[in-house]
């Protein structure tokens, strides 16, 4: 590492920390749109993948903007500046449970990103003089600076929401956002460097001309994509109008990259025309991988073995506890919670309870209704609740401040959310719902959980007479722990090995070309959808449980995938854009992801079947086919620019 420029080490961390914020919220994301047991939203998760595809999808699209604001304003550390201001506002706004506030933080997390995503890399870039060797390796290096981040990220999220909640974990990240700014602002003379001035042609087109000629033209077509796509039955029942808008309103914007590489002069055109099929490789593998936050994290909460009672009790706040909905497709022989645990009540009832808000009457009624529960109020009786229970206590509102209410999405998917209004409510009282017992002749309390009696009886169907003793319940791996922990740690400890293999080949004489590398990429994540498709067919598509090791297979492949791809990706816009439009040609690559996400976002919110992940894995295979054709075009383009 002594060969790199010593700039990169604090862009390494100041990304690192990024990155953290960034991956502990993607991690929790959809779970707490969906969840209606542990105090999340209780959207659906047709709408959950839309908020998912949608957000992604502006996180990727708003460095368009933020790399030309860069290159022809800011400058690059006054963007990343701002930008990871932003990102923290945005962060503690998901620190407030409310609709409004969820929102207002994600606009705030895509505004701030576009300006901090691109030209941060732009800086690592930037460090480099033209054709230095080192860089490929340099940008490989500031990539295990992220995944570090997204590593560290799993291992926080998990016990920031175990032991407090899903919101706790948003402030979290919010900051050690603050901590990556610190970094970069302690270093920012070092950077100086990093930082050169946009170098602006006679012939550029101007911010605001981009902003009427391109930008608007995209609003006005994706505003009628989502009005078309609401009057087109056949748009609405499958792709839905948000996506179909969002894709349409991307048409203007392709093409500027298209008119951009036809006026290009002689001497940029080969490098800006080689990006755009790197683009297509890299909005597909996008695609695929970050359906990690989505597609993989519902299919790991709902469909992976994820018991952990192997996890010591010193680090029992890794474990989750097993809530009723773990139990419907589960192992017959599992465990089931004792009966004495769950109570049944109304379908509003259940919703307060798994919002971790109910209002006075109803806790009043479930007390009433049975002789033996009660309500035990966390400040006055804290010596009867355990300090493992306190994910289960509830706070209680006036009923005129409890709103409960249903809804069905365009494909007749049931929604029940549960809200405060207004959101300033003080709760009266928290609580934790509980039952006395006479245990052995040992008065006992133990907490309950209230649900549906459609919800009771899915516990115990086809289920053994194995009972979990009363007050105790199965420990379980958060799904955030999986699917967000594996891709971050096999790239942390694949990415040596990568770049070694790559140096080897070099010294003898048979480098892999950049884009080879890409093929390459787009081959290997072929082949983890294989075993993705493997497993969802022996799971006879979510009928039963599977183990947690074809998630394992599928993160350690999709991860030399990446670093075959990724990296590269990167690497090529700092290496075949001209000087003055890196930033902006930043901004494409990450417009290309954007596009990727949004449809990463619509497939998140269908059933993980063994046809849709063969579907996805033929689509990759073809791209990757597409690449192989263009590869001796890509070839000479990079060898031209003497990358």
């Amino acid at each position: 590492m002594t060969k790199h420029p010593q700039g990169l080490y604090p862009l390494f961390f100041t990304e690192m920390w990024e990155r953290l914020a960034f991956y502990l919220m993607l991690g929790i994301l959809v779970l707490y749109a969906t969840d209606t047991e542990r105090g999340g939203l209780g959207l659906s998760v047709t709408m959950a993948g839309e908020i998912y595809g949608t957000y992604l999808a502006f996180v990727y699209f708003t460095p368009f903007l933020g790399g030309m604001i860069a290159d022809r304003y800011l400058g690059y550390r006054r963007s990343v500046f701002i930008g990871g201001l932003c990102m923290a506002i945005g962060f503690f706004l998901l620190g407030i449970r409310s609709l409004p506030t969820f929102y207002a933080g994600l606009v705030a997390l895509c505004l701030g990103n576009g300006l901090f995503k691109p030209n941060i890399s732009a800086m690592v870039g930037n460090l480099y003089v033209p054709g230095d060797p080192n860089r490929d390796s340099g940008f490989n290096i500031f990539y295990m600076g992220i995944n570090i981040g997204a590593t560290l990220s799993a291992l926080l999220a998990a016990p920031l929401r175990n032991l407090f909640s899903f919101n706790y974990a948003f402030v979290g990240a919010g900051v050690g956002l603050l901590i990556g700014v610190l970094i970069l602002s302690c270093n920012w003379r070092k950077l100086a460097s990093a930082d050169r001035r946009s170098e602006p042609s006679p012939g550029d087109v101007t911010f605001g001309r981009i902003c009427l000629a391109i930008l608007l033209p995209g609003a006005i077509f994706g505003i009628l994509g989502y009005f078309v796509g609401k009057r087109v039955d056949f748009i609405d029942s499958t792709i839905g109008p948000i996506t179909f808008g969002f894709i349409v309103g991307m048409l203007p914007i392709l093409g500027y990259f298209v008119f951009l590489v036809r006026r290009a002069s002689p001497e940029e055109k080969p490098g800006l025309g080689a990006l755009l099929p790197v683009f297509v490789a890299g909005g597909t593998f996008f695609m695929i991988l970050h359906l990690s936050g989505g597609l993989m994290t519902f299919f790991t909460e709902n469909v992976t073995n994820r018991r952990a009672e192997w996890i010591p009790e010193t680090l029992a706040f890794y474990r989750q506890k097993a809530m009723p909905s773990y139990f419907k497709n589960a192992d017959p022989e599992l465990p089931r919670p004792d009966e004495r645990m769950l109570v049944v009540v109304h379908d509003d009832g259940a919703a307060m309870f798994g919002a971790k808000r109910v209002s006075m009457s109803m806790m009043e009624k479930v007390t009433a209704a049975n002789k033996d529960v009660i309500a035990l109020d966390k400040a006055k009786d804290s010596q009867s609740i355990q300090t493992s229970w306190n994910d289960l206590v509830c706070k209680v509102f006036p009923d005129e401040n409890v709103k409960v209410t249903r809804e069905k999405d365009s494909h007749g998917v049931s929604t029940t959310t549960v809200r405060i209004d207004p959101d300033t409510a003080t709760p009266l009282r928290e609580v934790l719902f509980a039952r006395r017992l006479e245990l052995e002749q040992n008065p006992t309390i133990i907490p309950v959980l209230l649900l549906t009696q459609q919800d009771f009886d899915a516990v115990y169907a086809n289920a053994s007479d194995a009972r979990v003793p009363p007050g105790e319940f199965i420990g379980l791996m958060n799904a955030e722990l999986i699917a967000g922990f594996l891709n971050p740690i096999f790239v942390v400890l694949l990415t040596p090995l990568v770049v070694t293999f790559f140096a080897w080949r070099l010294r003898r004489g048979k480098g892999i070309t950049t884009a080879r590398k890409i093929f390459y990429g787009m081959l290997i994540t072929t082949i983890s959808l294989v075993f993705m498709v493997i497993a969802t067919y022996l799971s006879g598509d979510g009928a039963q449980k599977v183990s947690v090791a074809w998630l394992v297979i599928y993160y350690l492949i999709i991860t030399a995938g990446e670093l075959c791809l990724s990296p590269m990706g990167l690497s090529l816009v700092t290496k075949l854009s001209p000087p003055r439009l890196v930033g902006l040609m930043m901004g494409g690559w990450f417009l290309s992801t954007a596009i990727g996400n949004k449809l990463a976002g619509f497939i998140s919110g269908l059933e993980p079947t063994w046809r849709m992940f063969t579907t996805l894995g033929v689509a990759t295979l073809l791209v990757a086919a597409f690449i192989f054709v263009l590869l001796p075009k890509l070839d000479r383009a990079i060898k031209q620019y003497g990358a």
